[in-house]
Parts: structure tokens; sequence; C-alpha cells
């Protein structure tokens, strides 16, 4: 048996259908259970309730043999570090209560990042808490998901930009959120690994914004431009749109380490994944701008 959290997610819900694929059993955490499609519902476990609840974990990991676990973002949080440790420490008192013999959890990519890196630094803060059980573990580490210029399809459209507070001269590691799927289901079904480490994952790509403006700009056949904004624009940009203080500095904060090179080291060094941002663009970017 192997529990999924955030299955709805964009991530967690790929983990899903490859492991039902691959003919396991599979029991999901989820808070609203009609959010999931008659397929997979029909062929999964559900433990209704949230990833904050202590009883709910203990409860859904009981006679697991893996666990997938992610934190999903919370834009209103007031306390950043809170949203992360607090639900992974229940986690870990259950992994260990239940002799869960392995964890996927997702983290993030990033040297240096231990602390005043926002966001960057409240995952990596967790991926050390569920290392610290003894505990089989996998902690996966992208960098910039490419999904998130899917947030900016009515800029593209509309005014042929995306922006973002990233150096335009820099590389900007990326990944899709398919490939991060596939090394966590590979890494969950595979019982042959032990220890506690790391896996990053991320595309064969190396390019500036400007360059993945450039690669935009020929798969859409149109000219699309990169607008590099101000820390203090973005930030307020979050601001304006719903976001908490917290969660607002904690991207700022996020963007600095970014720009200071944080991802740089693995994704130098890391085995890169199959999707490069190209076949991104083709296969998930153009249909969006296109509907």
């Amino acid at each position: 048996m192997f529990v999924i959290t955030t299955p709805t997610g964009q991530i967690g819900g790929q983990v899903v259908d490859r492991v039902l694929d691959a003919g396991h059993p599979v029991r999901l955490i989820a808070r609203d259970p009609g959010r999931l499609s008659p397929e997979v519902r029909e062929r999964v476990e559900v433990v209704q309730g949230s990833h904050t609840d202590p009883r709910v974990l203990m409860a859904a990991f009981a006679g697991a043999e893996g666990v997938f676990w992610v934190i999903p973002p919370d834009h209103r949080t007031v306390d950043l570090e809170r949203h992360y440790l607090d639900p992974t420490r229940s986690a870990c008192e259950a992994l260990v209560a239940n002799g869960v013999d392995r964890v996927v959890s997702v983290s993030t990519m990033g040297r240096g990042i231990e602390k005043n890196a926002g966001h960057l630094s409240a995952a990596h803060a967790a991926e050390e808490l569920i290392a610290a059980t003894g505990v089989k573990s996998r902690a996966l580490r992208p960098p910039f998901f490419m999904e998130n210029l899917l947030r900016q399809v009515d800029a593209i459209k509309s005014r042929g930009t995306f922006f973002l507070p990233s150096d335009r001269d820099g590389t900007l590691a990326l990944v899709a959120t398919r490939d991060i799927a596939a090394r966590g289901a590979e890494l969950l079904l595979d019982g042959s690994w032990s220890g506690q480490g790391g896996a990053p994952v991320v595309s064969p790509d190396s390019l500036t914004p400007d360059g993945m403006a450039e690669v935009v700009s020929e798969v859409l056949e149109r000219t699309v431009r990169y607008q590099q904004l101000p820390l203090d624009a973005y930030k307020s940009m979050m601001l304006d749109n719903g976001a908490s203080e917290a969660s607002a500095q904690g991207v700022a904060d996020m963007a600095v380490a970014q720009n200071e090179g944080a991802y740089d080291e693995e994704h130098r060094t890391a085995r890169p994944s199959p999707t490069g941002f190209r076949q991104w663009c083709e296969e998930v970017l153009r249909p969006a701008v296109l509907a």
C-alpha cells in the first residue's frame, strides 16, 4: 500500500496515475474526495481529511509501505516556516509509529538555502526533519516549475510578455512537473534503495529568461518578451493578488537566492530529466495560449 498526499495537485495527481498504472494499491489523503476523478475514486482507498491533522496522518499511514509527501502551497499563510514544518513533524511521528519503510517528499533544489531564502529555506528544513527520523527517504529537489508560466497565459496572449524577478542574463534552472512525478513514482515503487538523500530533478535546458522568451516566441509563432520585475514590484503584485505578507516575502527572498545562484551547483551536476522547455511549450503552453 502506498499513501499519496495532494492527490489533486499538479504533482501528486500525476504520481497517483503512475502508481495505479503500475498495479499497486493506493490510499489517498484528500480534504475533498469529490475533486477526485471517478476513474481514480473507484480504484483507491480514501482517508478524508487534511495533511495538517495528526490523526488523519496516523490513520492514513497505518500499514503503508511507502508515502509520497508534499506540502501544498498556501499563499495566505501567516507563518511560512510553520506551514511547512508543523504538518511535517506530524508526518514524521506517523511514519515512525507505523513503521513505514520509505518516504519520497517534494523539497527544493538549492545550496546555501538554510536561512533567508523564503520558501526554499522552509522546504529544506522540512526535508531535514524527515531525514532525521531515520526512515528511508528521498527528497525530490526541483527548481523553477515550467508550469508557473501557465499563470501568465493572459499576459502572454494580450501583451506578448511574461515577467519574473529573475535576472534576465542569469540561467534559470527549469523542470516540468511530469518529470518530478515520474521520478517520485519511480522512487516510491523501488524498494531497493536505502538511507536518506536528495534527488535533484531538472530539465536538460540551460536557458536565461530571455532565452526562454525566444523559445516561447518560436513555438507560438509570435513575439513574446521577458520583463524583469523589481522585487518590490513583484511582491506588491502578489499582495494585490491576495497573498499574505509572509508568503509574498518568502517568494521575494526565494527570488534573491535564485538570482544569487542557489540552483547552480545541482543544475550543473544533476542527471537531466527528459522534458525540455521547447517540448513543454509545444505540448502544454501552446494549447493553453490557443484555448
